[in-house]
């Protein structure tokens, strides 16, 4: 099922509610879904590796906190930030403006400048990603979640 941007974000909790929350696509709600946003988003650096090594590795332990409380929810918003900083600092190695398409053609992507720092930073990220996600735990709430919620 797609994720629902319909929702009142501003008044919904969604760690009190959450057959509401529906995973969606890569990262589709993560800067929306309260409270794990304002949880998780004080953490998420990219800058440089040592900073992303640091977020990375603060985020996945609130990753395996939510999972310990089997908050699925939570979890799956901390692998979207854990997944988000592996495809921003990819988007800024690529790009050093941040900019994949040029201003006034939407559809003409700009010229690659590679950053060697932001790709070590993605390369932490993705590390970290990919334990998130193939977590049998994780998978196994995943599963539930979708049985019950998303059906």
């Amino acid at each position: 099922m797609p994720f629902d941007y319909s929702l009142d974000f501003q008044n919904i909790d969604f760690r009190q509610h959450p057959e509401l929350y529906r995973v969606g696509k890569g990262e589709q709600g993560v800067l929306l879904v309260e409270p794990y946003k304002s949880e998780i988003l004080p953490y998420w650096r990219f800058k440089t590796p040592e900073i992303a090594k640091e977020s990375s590795e603060k985020i996945y332990e609130m990753f395996l906190a939510y999972l310990e409380q089997d908050d699925f929810v939570g979890a799956d918003m901390a692998r979207k930030f854990i997944q988000m900083g592996y495809t921003r600092s990819r988007r800024y190695a690529n790009h050093k403006s941040g900019r994949k398409y040029k201003k006034d053609s939407p559809k003409e992507i700009l010229p690659y400048e590679v950053d060697p720092i932001k790709a070590e930073s993605a390369a932490i990220f993705k590390t970290k990603w990919m334990q998130a996600k193939t977590n049998e735990k994780y998978l196994q709430l995943l599963a539930k979640h979708k049985q019950k919620y998303e059906v």
